[in-house]
């Protein structure tokens, strides 16, 4: 069985890697609209986690945010 659930990333329960992302409230609200765009049919939770915890320099770039700098925070 399938369950879809809307969220918002402000209050997404990351795991693993994806705990230490350095985003903030602000970005992760932007980001969260980026994501709808990028995946109208919605995507898994795994999904999510893992562009979190492996994608961070695309996550970067949808936000118009320079990796480096957000590798300084």
């Amino acid at each position: 069985m399938q369950v879809y659930t809307e969220l918002n990333l402000t209050n997404f329960d990351f795991w693993s890697g994806a705990k230490n992302h350095n985003f903030t409230h602000n970005e992760l609200k932007e980001l969260g609209f980026h994501l709808d765009e990028l995946y109208p049919d919605g995507i898994s939770e795994t999904q999510v986690n893992d562009l979190f915890w492996f994608e961070e320099e695309f996550l970067c770039e949808c936000l118009g945010i320079d990796f480096n700098e957000y590798l300084e925070r």
